[in-house]
């Protein structure tokens, strides 16, 4: 086989046209700034969609994320003294198996995170593990959860757990724009008490090239987070500042092209389920699953089609900080052999996102499994001794090529090559 020509992607966004209708709007009013038509259309047209009362567009998922933890530690502990974050001294229970923007806030904020196991059903924090993480801290009031890929998690169960322990919930819904749990919308489950946030990266299912939206149902919370991200200017004839402020705006040619793509968010998500069900039966007789999600109850938008190999197919290998090795063995696989054959062959996988409990930066932080601590339980002579559910889906899992771009007969060829790894 021939490597492709044109190389098959991980994910490109796909523009329609009014994208750029939207960006001459911002161009005849003469708003290129943080300010103008785009913005207010974008932040409204969200609302709707995903069922909240405010929508704040910022420069980013991360810049979100960072706010939404501010008004959480402002709501439960109250603002701090001058040079303190407003966590300092405090711990956050946070998705593990994600990228690090979901969990890095709560480091600028001087906080803590408590690293909560993932589950095989979802690939998303796990509730079981969540209720043991809060009998080992009981003082923990701030939840940050994560729906991996665009595959959502089992966000009521935890809701409950977080009421029932006083608990606030961030919700990252970077990945999972429009995707919905039990008839709602990820990113609008705990609007009412916490926040949602999404992100517009230029990978992302629906894009702007970059920018976050904030999501609330809170007014307060809503102006609060206005003035934050504008450097807290006050109502003033010059610059008065009460508070540290952000300089987090989204820009108006941003919006434009969020404005317009969120036109086509549900065709988008029709192309991104094609392709995970081509990929789903192409592999129906290899020793492989897709990323699990429950028919019934999960509307996921299909972001990233992802695989993890079963047990008893996997090859050997090992990892590093920086390189992996692997050893081809017959019938047999390993995540780094695929993902260098798709490379050989001209097309970008990539390794799931690797968990926090296992970066080194965050290598000393909690970890809780549904067995407790996580940490000094990985004696592998003692059977079911060291359960960690996010380390074994790294292990075993990879992105495939899910480029709402890629055409069937490209993704056809994808599956072959996959298939090879396996003879």
């Amino acid at each position: 086989m021939e490597p492709f020509k044109n190389k098959v992607w991980l994910a490109r966004p796909l523009m329609h046209g009014e994208e750029l209708e939207y960006i001459n709007v911002a161009f005849k009013e003469n708003y290129i700034t943080t300010a103008g038509t785009n913005i207010s259309e974008l932040e409204k047209a969200v609302a709707e969609k995903i069922g909240v009362k405010h929508v704040v567009g910022l420069s980013s998922g991360t810049a979100a994320l960072h706010m939404a933890i501010k008004l959480a530690a402002l709501k439960i502990y109250g603002t701090p003294k001058q040079g303190r974050g407003m966590l300092f001294g405090k711990k956050v229970f946070c998705s593990d198996v994600t990228f690090d923007a979901t969990v890095n806030p709560v480091v600028y904020e001087d906080g803590e995170p408590v690293f909560i196991d993932s589950e095989y059903e979802t690939w998303n924090m796990d509730p079981e593990a969540l209720e043991r993480a809060f009998e080992v801290y009981p003082d923990v009031k701030i939840i940050v959860v994560a729906h991996l890929y665009g595959f959502p998690a089992k966000i009521d169960e935890i809701k409950k757990i977080a009421e029932e322990h006083g608990a606030v919930i961030v919700e990252d819904a970077a990945e999972s724009i429009i995707a919905s749990y039990k008839g709602k919308m990820t990113g609008a489950w705990c609007a009412d008490t916490g926040t949602g946030i999404l992100s517009l990266n230029g990978n992302k299912l629906v894009t702007a090239s970059s920018g976050g939206l904030l999501l609330t149902n809170d007014r307060e919370a809503y102006e609060k987070v206005k003035k934050w991200s504008t450097q807290a200017r006050e109502s003033a004839p010059w610059y008065e500042h009460e508070e540290l402020g952000y300089n987090y705006r989204m820009s108006n040619i941003i919006a434009g092209i969020g404005r317009g793509q969120m036109l086509h968010a549900e065709e988008h998500v029709m192309m991104k389920k094609a392709i995970y069900d081509r990929y789903k039966d192409g592999f129906k007789d290899l020793p492989v699953s897709m990323n699990s999600y429950d028919p019934v109850d999960s509307k996921p938008n299909f972001w990233l089609s992802c695989m993890i190999i079963d047990k008893e197919a996997m090859g050997e290998h090992v990892r590093s900080n920086r390189i992996a090795l692997y050893r081809h063995v017959k019938g047999k696989t390993t995540p780094t052999e695929v993902l260098e054959t798709l490379a050989h062959y001209n097309a970008e996988g990539r390794p799931i996102w690797k968990p926090m409990h296992m970066q080194p930066y965050y290598i000393n932080n909690p970890f809780i499994t549904k067995d407790g601590n996580g940490r000094a339980r990985t004696n592998a002579y003692i059977e079911g001794c060291a359960n960690d559910v996010g380390g074994d889906i790294f292990d075993r899992g990879l992105c495939l090529p899910s480029d709402i771009n890629m055409t069937e007969e490209e993704q056809a060829r994808v599956i072959e090559i996959v298939r090879s790894c396996f003879e």
